[in-house]
């Protein structure tokens, strides 16, 4: 399919962050494997339903548009993916709040990932006046923004405090 009005770039997008998202969620799922304190993992826990719920949405959307959400492999996502999983699952460390740290460090940068996608999404649809669309990519924009503010809370609420001593 060849990309010639914001129609076309509306749907190929919405693969792109479709791919992006299944990709994400694998990992999240194992950071949250790796991770020691609680409230992390918990959050993790919870970035991975909002990631879930995500994807949910965007099948829906792309289903009322009379497409797929599959067919198109993110490889941008595909790194994160890879330095996510080199640098925080599979790295050694001395201490579990480095790690923890680490992972934050990887999670956020998934997210700002979804962040931007979701993003650039909603303007399209804004742009293409699908109203229903807007809302509900707005609302995944908005819980992105939440798990990355969370993360933010964590580690500067005490998991970079920890690995420092």
């Amino acid at each position: 399919m060849g990309i010639n009005t914001l129609e076309d770039l509306y749907i190929e997008q919405l693969k792109d962050l479709h791919s992006a998202n299944t990709q994400a969620l694998e990992v999240t799922k194992d950071l949250a494997g790796a991770a020691t304190d609680e409230d992390l993992i918990d959050a993790l826990n919870a970035g991975a339903d909002g990631i879930q719920k995500g994807i949910d949405v965007i099948n829906t959307i792309a289903e009322g548009h009379d497409e797929t959400s599959n067919g198109e492999h993110c490889k941008g996502m595909e790194g994160l993916v890879k330095e996510a999983r080199a640098h925080a699952v599979d790295e050694t460390f001395g201490e579990n709040a480095t790690r923890d740290a680490m992972i934050i460090t990887q999670y956020q940068r998934l997210v700002h990932y979804a962040i931007a996608g979701y993003g650039c999404l909603s303007a399209f649809a804004d742009r293409l006046e699908l109203d229903s669309d807007v809302k509900a990519l707005k609302e995944c924009l908005d819980a992105s923004y939440e798990g990355d503010r969370t993360m933010t809370a964590l580690a500067t609420g005490g998991i970079n405090k920890e690995a420092v001593a």
